[in-house]
């Protein structure tokens, strides 16, 4: 008997009419043959709305009560679903993260998954059971819960999936799929049928919030297939899969746009050896973690280095920064938090030119300014004013023909 995992995002539980509708998608794959795994988020807004509690009575809290507080948002989730199940007259049990023995490190709310206790689900699955898994959190070795930062109920499902050897890995969400831009900002957006690995995973982490990009990470090193598609209906959406030889005739895959982005510079840095290793030594120390480094030689004796980092890291960057400066004399920072970064992605970069210079362009002919440029293999992203970033977005999306197709004016139906 094959195994399913299904993930349900918050906006696909958001109520009782939801709770049951995803309820009555599992007991399908159940009457299907198949052993059903559901991983759940907190029901809608729920998350933001206890981070909101949190904020009123602490400016900056614990981390560790953080955690604590925000993983109940899926303990209720969980129980609601197994209430809708034992309705339905399908046996099932629900599970936090601690009692299926999700244990991660001890990063609050940045949490990574170290191992899962797979036998006590595949216990309750032989016994004939739907299992609900609360998505989004683990629990340290001495007991603390952790959260595995936000989407992290996707890491959940592909670890779980991988933990057990499951025949189809499901995320349903709001969307259709994969687009090749975020429909919301670019209109003409084209859902992608398949996507690989490497792809997604810079897509995931360039922007594109469909798929945490650790959880893609994961499913990449056990060879996991995910199907993201819609709870609203039934048509196939994306699977995200291993890379084909096909994929590389595809110059550009998908364009991605983040738009909380903030920029540090380090100025008159001592330029020896040890010292750019101190410096992210204790960003990494602070849990931030930082993206788009660049050095540039500005005496013979001393450097400026800057990068970015996710705008909600900026304080913590701050702080770590200036007390760097305070050991580091004549060091100086400075810090930017207006920026975003606009990315193309495609396995065709590695074997097709002209990519660049088609992006470039795009971006001139807008007279939008292009303040750092960054690449990998399969993309190309560049870090520009936030209040440019959707204009952008658009363009390049466009420079690359990924849209649907127009139809033609006066053509008949």
């Amino acid at each position: 008997m094959g195994i399913v995992v299904m993930k349900f995002g918050g906006t696909s539980v958001a109520d009782a009419d939801k709770i049951r509708a995803a309820a009555r998608r599992a007991v399908q794959a159940k009457r299907r043959g198949y052993q059903v795994v559901m991983v759940v988020s907190a029901m809608g807004d729920t998350t933001d709305r206890l981070e909101e509690l949190a904020a009123q009575v602490h400016p900056n809290p614990p981390r560790r009560e953080y955690d604590q507080l925000v993983t109940t948002g899926e303990q209720v989730t969980i129980s609601l679903m197994a209430m809708a199940l034992d309705a339905m007259g399908c046996p099932a049990i629900s599970f936090t993260a601690d009692q299926i023995g999700m244990v991660t490190d001890d990063v609050h709310s940045k949490a990574k998954i170290k191992r899962i206790d797979a036998q006590r689900i595949r216990r309750e699955l032989a016994a004939g059971k739907i299992v609900i898994v609360a998505g989004f959190q683990g629990v340290t070795e001495e007991g603390a819960v952790t959260t595995l930062g936000r989407g992290g109920s996707n890491v959940t499902l592909v670890a779980i999936a991988a933990g057990l050897g499951a025949d189809v890995c499901e995320n349903y969400t709001d969307v259709d799929g994969i687009y090749t831009a975020d429909p919301r900002i670019v209109p003409n957006a084209r859902k992608i049928a398949r996507i690989s690995y490497d792809e997604m995973l810079e897509l995931a982490s360039l922007g594109a919030t469909v798929l945490h990009n650790r959880a893609v990470e994961f499913a990449k090193k056990y060879d996991v297939p995910i199907h993201v598609r819609s709870s609203l209906h039934n048509r196939k959406g994306t699977m995200i899969v291993a890379e084909t030889e096909e994929m590389e005739r595809i110059v550009v895959s998908g364009a991605a746009l983040k738009k909380q982005l903030a920029r540090v510079t380090l100025s008159r840095v001592p330029d020896r050896p040890g010292v750019a290793a101190s410096i992210f030594y204790a960003l990494a120390a602070g849990n931030i973690v930082v993206d788009d480094i660049i050095q540039t030689q500005t005496s013979p004796t001393v450097a400026a280095v800057s990068f970015t980092v996710d705008l909600p890291d900026l304080s913590e960057a701050r702080r770590v920064c200036l007390e760097l400066c305070k050991r580091m004399k004549g060091m100086t920072a400075t810090f930017r938090d207006d920026l975003a970064k606009v990315s193309v992605v495609g396995m065709g970069m590695r074997v097709h030119t002209g990519v660049a210079k088609r992006m470039f362009a795009a971006l001139a002919g807008a007279g939008i300014n292009i303040r750092n440029i960054t690449t990998s293999e399969i993309r190309i992203s560049c870090i520009i004013d936030r209040a440019q970033g959707p204009e952008a977005l658009q363009l390049v999306h466009d420079a690359f023909a990924l849209g649907r197709k127009r139809r033609a004016a006066g053509r008949k139906r």
